[in-house]
Formats: C-alpha cells, structure tokens, sequence
C-alpha cells in the first residue's frame, strides 16, 4: 500500500468500531488521499499515513484500540518516522490516561499526561470555537488566527507535561477555552500530529488542515 513516487497517497482509517470513518473517509478523499477503511494491521502498518478517529468514552476506545492491535501498529509507525494522525478521542489516547466517569484507563502513552473532565458550566463542548495556533505549525499553514473548528466533547487533555528540552524538537501545542478550562487543542510532534477538534467537520478550514497533513506523506 505504499506509494512511490508521482502517485496519490495511501492512508489507512483505523476501524476499530469507534469513530465516525464515512465522513473522515469522504475529507481525506477530497484532500487527494487513497483511503482504506482498514482492522488490517498490515495495511494499518504499511500506508503512507494513518488516521486514528475516536467517538465516545476513552475506555472503549481503548478496548477497541487493543482489539485490532493498535498500541503496535502506532508504536511501529512512530518509531519509523511514518505519520500518524489522530482525531478527538483519537488524539486523547495518545496521552498516558484517561479518567471518565471514574474511570482510569491507560492509553498509548505517547506523551506524558492524562485526559479528565472539562471544568466548565456547560457540556458537552459542542460547535465551533477558535484555537491558540503555535508559531511556525505546519498544520495551520494557510489558516488565519481567527479560523474556528468544530468541536464536540466533554473531557481533555489540560496541560501538556512535556518539558522543553534544547537537543529535543518540542512539540507545537495548539491551545483551545471552553468557559474557564483551557485545553490541548491539537499537537504537532514529528510524525505525530493529532486535533480534539473534528477537522472532517470544520468546513475548509478543516480540509485545509488535512490537505496540510496529507502533503506531508508526498
């Protein structure tokens, strides 16, 4: 499933039974990808880029993540340099852990820190908000300051742990506020790039992002 050189990349959309993939897959299509809905570890393993989507509690996600070996396929891609992109839960269980509902589960643990309840009057966090965009990203290339995203969630990650280090490129951390929480909104680190926000919903803000992330995988 690797392409070479002149033809369209391959990206697989991990289905692991949580995860709106029909609207991912028509945005990532539109973007100019070759997608496949896959549970294939191989195929997961082996496309130019792989998007991991997530709906609904961290937990479950997680079991369904373990299902289709996901800690693996991820780990494997990461440690060869190969990008990643998650989406909402997907990007929360990059983080150590996650608390919902009194529940601790443990996620990938690609970066340090855990995934907790917004502390705000109103949720879930539902429509469009702005973001925080970090100097230099190549995600947001080509979107204004003010460009909003689609949202929709009730739990976080707020605080992002990771010390800078001066022999160490320091992930851009985009930042969102929903009432008084301020959380992690998108994260750019190396290979591993992953939004809370729904880019497959945000219009052509959103498809600017992805086209950003497919240009990577050229």
């Amino acid at each position: 499933m690797t392409h070479t050189a002149n033809t369209t990349p391959t990206v697989a959309l991990l289905d692991y039974g949580a995860g709106n993939l029909r609207s991912a897959h028509r945005a990532l299509e539109h973007v100019g990808a070759d997608v496949a809905v896959t549970k294939d570890p191989h195929t997961a393993v082996e496309a130019d880029g792989l998007v991991v989507p997530g709906v609904g509690a961290f937990a479950a996600c997680m079991r369904g993540l373990n299902e289709v070996a996901a800690p693996r396929i991820v780990g494997q891609r990461l440690a060869g340099g190969r990008p990643v992109l998650g989406i909402c839960v997907g990007m929360q269980v990059m983080f150590e852990r996650g608390v919902e509902h009194g529940v601790d589960a443990a996620g990938l643990g690609e970066w340090p820190g855990s995934v907790d309840k917004l502390d705000a009057p109103v949720l879930p966090h539902m429509g469009w908000n702005t973001v925080e965009v970090p100097e230099g990203s190549a995600m947001f290339a080509g979107l204004d300051s003010d460009t909003r995203f689609y949202f929709v969630h009730s739990y976080a990650a707020r605080e992002f742990p990771l010390a800078e280090d001066e022999f160490i490129a320091y992930p851009k951390v985009a930042w969102a506020a929903h009432g008084p929480s301020r959380f992690v909104a998108a994260v750019e680190n190396g290979p591993l790039w992953a939004t809370q926000f729904h880019p497959e919903k945000s219009g052509d803000a959103g498809l600017q992002l992805l086209a950003n992330w497919v240009g990577t995988l050229r």
